[in-house]
């Protein structure tokens, strides 16, 4: 499954812009890849590998903004449908699991 991570932070003043910087810093550490501005994605093995990202995501919350998270399915993420326009590159393709016997 997939972790969507989207959020609208306040860079006005130089404290929002620092505390944006360090959210989206956590993001990255914690494994997410920017999808788009304001949106990052995160590949997660199970329901419960999601949640432990999701209570991450949780203690990292900036004091300012809107941060909101979602899970979908990997044959939800299959189904998106994406437009691309000149000079975009496209959506990287979903990670390869590794089997363990």
């Amino acid at each position: 499954m997939w972790l969507v991570a989207m959020f609208d932070l306040p860079t006005e003043t130089k404290k929002d812009r620092k505390a944006y910087a360090l959210f989206r810093k956590s993001l990255i550490k914690d494994g997410f890849a920017m999808m788009q501005y304001s949106v990052y994605i995160r590949h997660c093995a199970s329901r419960e590998n999601a949640d432990v990202h999701t209570q991450r995501t949780q203690a990292s919350l900036p004091p300012e903004g809107e941060v909101r998270l979602i899970c979908i399915t990997d044959k939800q993420y299959e189904r998106m449908d994406v437009f691309l326009g000149r000079k975009r590159k496209p959506t990287p393709a979903a990670p390869v699991q590794l089997e363990l016997f």
